[in-house]
């Protein structure tokens, strides 16, 4: 890093401002699955984003280069590419307040996994696959371990200098069973490994990785042998790893200020929200608290400094159910000013990675826990159903109208959780929906979750985010299922 920055300064042009974002990332997945040992993937990537402002206008390129010829090369792409949009800019850079900070921020590790031969990690997933197999019923059974390392140095012509190391690790099972013609899935987190945090082998003793396989299993037997899931208006109670998948289609993408001024419309959509509704929407009910977290502990979009520069800082986003602020760094603000809108954004512009420019993207979004127990909440419920692990997602290109469909879920009748149901779904509006917010999970239910997918951006980014949720009760929601 120290070299890369000596190289940078170096190599840099005259001109009203430059920046360099380095980044070296590797990381590993191994998986057994049939108690068979996968081929090892492993992947590093190394390289480096400038960026140059002349005369208000920016100019950026991507190299992998990291030699002074390579990184002077890029500069001067960048230099021209800023000369040939003066004038043509959607905002005049010099009207942009650039960040002015420095640090380092770095994940915790208590335990790094690199403690592991590659022998003796094989063996923890092996033993995990292997005690999936509970019963003949079980016809596939996969256990996993995604680990990532990444180093990042930010540094700009004014001083400033970043640096970032973060240390992910995702677990993951999944066993399908096959009984009287039906086949059923069942994961630990879902589809798109919901348990993913920061960390080391600490982080496998919190997702219970070890005791997953055998529970995983014989849910997905008790899947098999269940009726499908009643059609009907009731009460929804969503567990953490539900919320997760709520709270990022609902509510994260549709609060991305890029995504409002209209960067997405062509791609992934536009959103309801709009510019004049922060500050005064009734956005859920007085009980929907949610903030943007950047600094919670072992969280998987958890970081000091977002990719402009700015300085990560917990901010509410949604606060007793009105709006607050949407999720867009020091460029979206700017160009919300210029169409007279004062609004408040936070730190969260992110790249996926050196060949990407930072763009709003959800970091860490998390609704607060309420007072309720999980046991308060079932007893409130006369007829309704509790459902846990997303398995599939719709919503319409405003991120209004949705459909989600879970994995496994349990009616709950006369404040009792009685029998498991297959093929859950429910369906509602976005802003309608979390107004039906009627009961918050205190700190016993909360979860802290997220997603290493969530792709946004042309060229498309996919980048990791952080939710943490309690469970949450919803009254009179839309639920259907399989049953006739």
């Amino acid at each position: 890093m120290d070299t890369l920055e000596h190289l940078a300064r170096k190599a840099a042009p005259r001109c009203d401002a430059w920046s360099l974002r380095g980044v070296t990332e590797s990381s590993e997945q191994l998986t057994v699955r049939n108690d068979v040992p996968e081929p090892p993937q492993r992947q590093r990537d190394a390289g480096a984003m400038v960026s140059v402002i002349e005369h208000g206008a920016l100019g950026y390129a991507a190299t992998s280069d990291l030699t002074e010829g390579g990184l002077r090369a890029a500069f001067e792409a960048a230099l021209q590419l800023a000369r040939a949009a003066v004038g043509k800019s959607v905002v005049d850079y010099r009207e942009v307040e650039l960040p002015h900070a420095s640090g380092r921020w770095q994940s915790p590790n208590d335990r790094p996994v690199s403690q592991l031969t590659l022998a003796d990690r094989f063996a923890l997933i092996g033993r995990v696959c292997a005690s999936a197999k509970v019963d003949d019923a079980i016809v596939d059974r996969t256990a996993s371990l995604w680990t990532t390392h990444t180093e990042q140095l930010m540094v700009t012509s004014s001083g400033e200098r970043i640096e970032q190391v973060w240390d992910l690790v995702v677990p993951s099972v999944t066993a399908v069973a096959s009984a009287g013609g039906d086949t059923q899935s069942r994961s630990s987190a879902g589809q798109y490994n919901g348990f993913c945090q920061q960390g080391g082998l600490e982080v496998l003793d919190r997702a219970g990785f070890a005791d997953d396989g055998a529970r995983v299993a014989r849910e997905a037997l008790e899947l098999v042998h269940a009726p499908n899931c009643p059609t009907g208006e009731m009460d929804l109670l969503l567990m953490p790893d539900q919320m997760m998948l709520q709270i990022h289609e609902s509510i994260g993408h549709p609060l991305e200020l890029d995504r409002i001024l209209g960067d997405e419309r062509n791609f992934a959509g536009t959103s309801f929200v709009t510019l004049d509704m922060f500050g005064s929407f009734q956005y859920g009910s007085a009980l929907l608290n949610v903030t943007y977290d950047p600094g919670v502990h072992a969280q998987f979009a958890s970081f000091g400094f977002d990719d402009e520069g700015s300085r990560a800082e917990r901010q509410w986003i949604i606060r007793q159910g009105i709006l607050q602020r949407p999720l867009g760094g020091a460029l979206s603000q700017a160009r919300a000013r210029r169409l007279g809108h004062d609004i408040a954004g936070v730190a969260t512009a992110r790249a996926c990675g050196w060949n990407r420019p930072p763009i709003d993207r959800m970091s860490n979004l998390n609704v607060e826990p309420g007072d309720a127990t999980l046991e308060e909440m079932i007893a409130s419920i006369d007829y309704g159903v509790q459902m846990r692990t997303n398995s599939s997602w719709s919503i319409d290109d405003s991120r209004n109208k949705f459909q989600f469909g879970c994995e496994y879920a349990r009616m709950i009748r006369g404040g009792k959780l009685a029998e498991v149901v297959k093929r859950p779904n429910y369906r509602g509006i976005s802003s309608r929906f979390w107004r039906s917010l009627s009961m918050v999970g205190d700190r016993g239910t909360f979860e802290v979750m997220g997603t290493p997918y969530c792709g946004k951006g042309e060229p498309n980014q996919v980048i990791r985010v952080g939710h943490a949720a309690p469970a949450c009760k919803f009254s009179g929601v839309a639920v259907f299922g399989g049953a006739q």
